[in-house]
């Protein structure tokens, strides 16, 4: 079984976006021999603006991740963290390099 990670990043070499403004997330699975491969890009319309969240659109967000078992942004709010958890999704903020953050996940998530 593979694993599927999300990444909130505008310019694909580094973690830097809010999950309630990422426009695109890259999708990744993790191998049998626990290699991250990329596999897609996915559009995402932010549910957040500067003034407050959409919660419509927070859900639009999870259901787009829905076949994900983890997003790496690199900042979220409490309420997208929970929602996320009760769909089985890992919400983690690693603000760094993609390929440093997909490291630091696999470390954490080497018995799954």
């Amino acid at each position: 079984m593979s694993y599927r990670v999300a990444i909130a990043s505008s310019d694909g070499k580094y973690v830097n976006q809010h999950f309630g403004r990422a426009t695109q997330f890259l999708i990744f699975d993790r191998n049998e021999q626990n290699e991250f491969e990329f596999i897609g890009l996915r559009a995402n319309c932010p549910s957040c603006n500067w003034e407050k969240a959409d919660e419509s659109r927070h859900q639009r967000t999870i259901e787009t991740l829905a076949d994900c078992q983890a997003v790496i942004v690199s900042r979220i709010g409490p309420g997208a963290v929970e929602k996320l958890a009760a769909c089985g999704i890992r919400a983690l903020e690693i603000p760094d390099f993609i390929d440093e953050a997909l490291r630091q996940l696999s470390d954490a998530t080497e018995v799954l």
